[in-house]
């Protein structure tokens, strides 16, 4: 294996400046079974479309049908992978995995695709997602495994590896059946790719046909990237098969019912990716159009924040007649970078990503139309960038409800008393970020937007209430995160 012994936190480095007023997904994840192909270049594309997901550290496990090799490091895809450590790596059979972290450290020792070793053989595994049950889950394991890494991955994977059963996927279905919380895995062995999915079903994943082969990614956008077909999503609680006998698939026994995660449909997700049959950037156009009928303001011109809320202002000013402007150029390298500005450089503040169009900001009133705000402090910066370039008012239009609530499901949001929303009202956030209106879209619109029923999400973000089967384990993970609030009244 293609893994030097390293201390845990050699490779260490710290997120990217601007990263502590974003919303994070945990991972992206992709698996190959082609037979006759080298699967590890694909693989590389596959992840160099699901980039967005994940950029502290990424891996590729590949198995050539006899042995399992895997190169992983800390950094962007295009700066691990190089024509050399592919050419490493050959076989017919693949997982890969990007990482944004959640839990544990943003350290080479938790980069996945985490190699680990049971009576059956090697396996790789890669997993999107966070488990509520991990204490527990961990102190029924025994103490002569040491673990590969600190994340509730690590723990799966030694579940798996202790888990009695001969075969493979009857490991995976007792782990499934354990295990409380958000995964959508892909897991090769020397002969094998799985794929499976929580019973909630709340993080993406979806299987294409690949030639003669099959893949497996968390978006839909990655196969398209590499010439494959989608096929279908993975169904909550479902096990795919993969090898030399072709596809199959099994369903684990459970009660609980699908709770997507509303926010893929925010932000998450690229807007070309597809879920139930209905491309992304539809639903966010959508968003804006609901939008503008919930909150419609007298101005001259609607602008988003690119690239996520593009979509959605274009909504908002085809609703409300409108011109849609751009009044941001993107610099998309900076929030890239593992390089921190000094204390001078932060006074610039959001400068360093976004560069204001002054011509088509000066004396307009501007609908600046956004996602979402966590802490409010870019949103702040934001108001001002277009003040200094002219603007005459800034109407603030956001396409979810208030966050009032921390995710503990693999997304990386922010805490109680970091949470703007948690601790004030709308009125004292629009003072905040110093706009002169500020308004966010309806639960009802926002899902209305996504043409699906609401009990098909988890909307914990906004209300509070977690997903069944899952809501009654946070217990003490709540009650702790809540003992922070600054004014309890606010959660609703």
């Amino acid at each position: 294996m293609d893994m030097p012994v390293r201390s845990p936190w050699d490779g260490y480095r710290p997120k990217p400046e601007g990263s502590e007023d974003a919303v994070y997904d945990k991972c992206g994840v992709a698996g190959i079974y082609a037979p006759g192909e080298d699967v590890a270049r694909p693989t590389f594309f596959a992840l160099y479309a699901l980039q967005h997901r994940g950029q502290e550290s990424a891996g590729i496990a590949v198995s050539d049908g006899a042995v399992l090799r895997c190169h992983r490091d800390m950094g962007l895809i295009s700066s691990i992978f190089t024509e050399d450590t592919l050419a490493k790596l050959p076989g017919h059979l693949s997982v890969g995995h990007s990482r944004y972290s959640t839990t544990g450290s943003s350290i080479l020792y938790n980069a996945q695709p985490l190699m680990m070793h049971s009576r059956l053989g090697w396996f790789a595994i890669a997993h999107n997602g966070n488990l509520v049950n991990t204490h527990e889950l961990r102190e029924a394991l025994t103490d002569t495994l040491v673990p590969t890494s600190a994340s509730d991955t690590d723990v799966m994977a030694r579940l798996i590896v202790e888990a009695p059963d001969d075969l493979m996927e009857d490991r995976v279905a007792r782990v499934m059946q354990r295990c409380i919380g958000a995964f959508s895995i892909v897991l090769a062995t020397e002969t094998q790719l799985f794929a499976f999915r929580d019973p909630w079903g709340i993080r993406p994943l979806c299987v294409g046909k690949y030639g003669n082969g099959w893949v497996f990614a968390s978006e839909s956008c990655a196969l398209s990237t590499i010439g494959a077909e989608l096929v279908r999503e993975v169904t909550p609680g479902e096990i795919v098969i993969v090898d030399q006998h072709g596809l199959r698939s099994r369903m684990i026994e459970t009660e609980v019912k699908p709770a997507n995660c509303i926010f893929e449909y925010i932000y998450f997700s690229r807007p070309d990716s597809q879920y139930k049959g209905r491309e992304l950037y539809l639903a966010r156009y959508q968003m804006g159009r609901e939008l503008a009928k919930e909150h419609p303001t007298d101005a001259d011109v609607v602008m988003g924040v690119p690239d996520s809320a593009t979509a959605a202002a274009i909504g908002y000013a085809n609703q409300s007649e409108l011109p849609y402007i751009e009044g941001l150029i993107k610099n998309r390298y900076i929030g890239r970078t593992f390089i921190s500005p000094d204390q001078s450089m932060r006074a610039q503040g959001v400068k360093l990503k976004f560069n204001p169009l002054t011509a088509n900001l000066n004396g307009k009133r501007v609908v600046l139309v956004d996602d979402s705000i966590v802490r409010g402090t870019t949103s702040k910066q934001l108001v001002a960038l277009l003040r200094r370039a002219g603007a005459r008012e800034v109407h603030m239009r956001i396409t979810c409800p208030p966050m009032r609530h921390p995710c503990f499901l693999g997304v990386d949001t922010a805490t109680y008393d970091q949470l703007i929303a948690a601790n004030m009202t709308v009125p004292e956030i629009k003072a905040t970020v110093g706009a002169d209106s500020l308004a966010y879209l309806s639960l009802p619109g926002l899902v209305s937007a996504t043409s699906r029923d609401r009990s098909e999400f988890c909307t914990g973000c906004f209300t509070g209430r977690y997903p069944d089967g899952i809501h009654e384990h946070l217990g003490d993970v709540v009650r702790a995160a809540e003992g922070v609030l600054a004014d309890p009244a606010l959660r609703g």
